[in-house]
């Protein structure tokens, strides 16, 4: 059906803690003020992508994997939802400091498919800018114990980060983006987030957002595993490939071009966003440009595609 890229509408979100950027650095037409999240490869029920080009425009991407699952090399009989979704996340303010849950607690509790691990590369990141990620509780009665009182500065590690920096965040990991960071995340196709602490923050009608103590108790790992980042790098023609991440979910690469790279696709189907540059995907014969802000996926069934130009990506795919 698809002999080229399938190129997505993102789905934008208003959030209190939102801005401006994802116009001013990526040229999105925002429809809010405070636009805190693009779903730009999206399948979710609360935000789906929509197809912009060829045989299935205008429909979802949502649709296209429950309609026509050849697309993704989907097996017959498999009634799973689609397994990723990849958002921009503008942060002009601190974000809650939150918990996601794991499969069995997602199905078990919540009725939901996925759990939510999740990664982030990060974009842009103001001066000084900061994240928090992990705890210092050593049990789980000290998690409870700081929860309970409110002492957040004790309990909570926080990080500073930069443009091109990567974190690997899986469920069960308390963490929050800080204010002045833009990220691309990659993560598993949920909506279930515990949020622990929100600065006490009041909405426009004063009243503030709901906590959910409890679970983010029963989810919290305990203590926090420290993260090893274990990159692998590659060259291949005119490209740097630099592996990020290869878990349970999904793997992710960030991909430099500087010139022109012939790939050929052993995947089921593959995830780019283009976060940096232009460039021109060419497959069998036919350039298509692709610029900073452009997302898409390469179909099951495209073996080798050309990619020229000078750009940066982030790729992602299932590692089932």
């Amino acid at each position: 059906m698809y002999k080229e890229p399938i190129f997505l509408q993102p789905v934008f979100q208003e959030r209190i803690w939102g801005g401006k950027k994802l116009r001013t650095e990526f040229n999105y037409d925002i429809p809010f003020e405070q636009t805190g999240e693009a779903w730009v490869i999206s399948a979710h029920s609360n935000g789906p992508s929509m197809i912009r080009n060829g045989p299935l425009i205008g429909k979802t991407l949502a649709d296209a994997w429950e309609e026509h699952g050849e697309l993704f090399n989907k097996p017959q009989g498999n009634d799973k939802e689609y397994p990723l979704l990849v958002k921009m996340i503008d942060a002009q303010d601190d974000l809650s400091v939150q918990v996601h849950p794991n499969d069995t607690f997602a199905r078990e509790v919540e009725g939901q498919p996925y759990g939510k691990s999740e990664c982030w590369y990060i974009l842009r990141a103001e001066e000084g800018a900061e994240l928090i990620l992990g705890h210092h509780a050593r049990t789980q009665e000290e998690l409870e114990q700081m929860i309970d009182h409110g002492k957040w500065e004790c309990l909570l590690k926080h990080i500073k980060v930069q443009a091109g920096d990567f974190i690997y965040v899986p469920s069960g990991t308390i963490h929050a983006i800080g204010k002045g960071i833009v990220i691309l995340e990659t993560q598993q196709s949920s909506d279930i987030t515990y949020r622990m602490y929100d600065y006490d923050r009041t909405d426009a009608l004063g009243n503030k957002r709901e906590l959910h103590l409890e679970k983010s108790k029963q989810v919290t790992t305990v203590p926090h595993p420290e993260a090893v980042n274990k990159w692998s790098e590659s060259v291949m023609e005119d490209m740097t490939i630099k592996e990020l991440v290869e878990e349970e979910y999904f793997t992710v690469y960030h991909w430099q071009l500087n010139g022109q790279v012939t790939m050929e696709m052993s995947q089921d189907f593959l995830q780019v966003s283009v976060v940096e540059g232009k460039a021109e995907i060419i497959v069998d014969e036919k350039k298509i440009p692709i610029q900073k802000g452009t997302h898409f996926i390469l179909p099951y069934g495209m073996k080798a595609f050309q990619l020229k130009g000078n750009a940066e990506f982030i790729i992602s795919h299932t590692s089932e």
